[in-house]
């Protein structure tokens, strides 16, 4: 596993992380606690030592089996999680409705008042288990809070020893450039993947800018990049990849196409498609580490494979050329 450091912080981060959000079971078709906790387990044993979490996965299902998974080897591990979305408060900017692993209607609001920030900061250093949060995240902006009231109150977190670092996830470089007047941020974490490379516009060469870590959430496109999806799969009522334009028919048959077109190139590291692709991510300029998610211990060590995996140039060039080729 190659590691590299998180901005300007003082945290070391595999370039393979875990996403944690599919172990809440929330839009994933449902929890599985034994798999999740086995499958960080797993990581961390082959070098994934950073997990990325949050309240809203699972309504704070993920942040507990996290806790569950770090159990014992505490020192081993960097915790990232989150503040931003409350499915407990209507207040602030409302986001959508959803329902609860269990079935019951939510409204979920981006809110990034300070003392929603503070609260969720006491409730997630509860369920995880820890006295500090290594990454302290937003995890969306909010449209009714100064980001200068956010960062104040992260700042003093951060003085009080409860969180580590601060980060944002879904920010603009607009956003960050605000936060930055009022303190420093160690990292964004954008969707991006070899399907959804829009961070490349301007989130990345920003981030590599103004040294900011850049935390890549669907590095797989939801498992689209796989090649374990087959066209006819058909996703259960609340699996958010049910309605996703990514997992359309006929972009899942590109998808096999292209995995088919660079068979060479995954022979050649002897990798599968999906460390292929994560080996890939990893390679573009500004990028800190991939947060790929896992429901079992076999798909852990996999992801863990693509941290050994070093494309050349003309690789890297040859799959960027192929897939613009399929219109991906």
């Amino acid at each position: 596993m190659q590691y590299r450091m998180l901005g300007g912080s003082d945290l070391r981060v595999p370039v393979v992380s875990f996403g944690a959000w599919a172990a809440g079971g929330w839009m994933w078709g449902g929890p599985d606690d034994e798999n999740a906790v086995r499958a960080m387990q797993a990581g961390i044993d082959h070098g994934i030592t950073c997990i990325d979490t949050a309240p809203a996965y699972g309504m704070g299902r993920s942040e507990i089996l996290t806790g569950r998974a770090v159990a014992g080897r505490r020192d081993q591990v960097i915790i990232a999680t989150k503040c931003g979305l409350r499915w407990d408060l209507a207040e602030g900017e409302k986001y959508f409705d959803t329902k609860t692993n269990e079935g019951a209607p939510v409204a979920v609001y981006k809110n990034l008042k300070p003392a929603s920030v503070r609260w969720e900061c006491e409730q997630s250093l509860r369920r995880l288990r820890v006295d500090c949060i290594d990454l302290y995240q937003c995890h969306w902006p909010d449209g009714t809070t100064p980001l200068a009231d956010t960062m104040e109150t992260l700042l003093q977190l951060q003085k009080e020893g409860k969180i580590r670092a601060i980060g944002v996830s879904n920010f603009t470089p607009e956003m960050m450039e605000e936060c930055l007047r009022h303190g420093v941020i160690a990292s964004d974490q954008p969707e991006y993947s070899a399907l959804v490379r829009k961070a490349e516009a301007e989130v990345l060469p920003y981030c590599r800018e103004k040294n900011i870590g850049v935390l890549a959430y669907s590095p797989l496109a939801q498992g689209l990049l796989t090649g374990k999806v087959p066209p006819d799969r058909e996703f259960p009522e609340g699996d958010l990849r049910r309605t996703k334009p990514i997992f359309k028919r006929e972009k899942r048959e590109a998808v096999l196409a292209l995995i088919g077109r660079v068979a060479d190139i995954a022979e050649a590291h002897n990798a599968t498609p999906g460390q292929l692709f994560l080996a890939w991510l990893i390679a573009q300029p500004g990028m800190t580490t991939a947060l790929a998610g896992a429901r079992n211990e076999a798909q852990a060590v996999e992801n863990a494979g693509a941290g050994d995996i070093a494309l050349t140039d003309a690789e890297v060039k040859t799959i960027r050329d192929e897939l613009e080729s399929l219109g991906l």
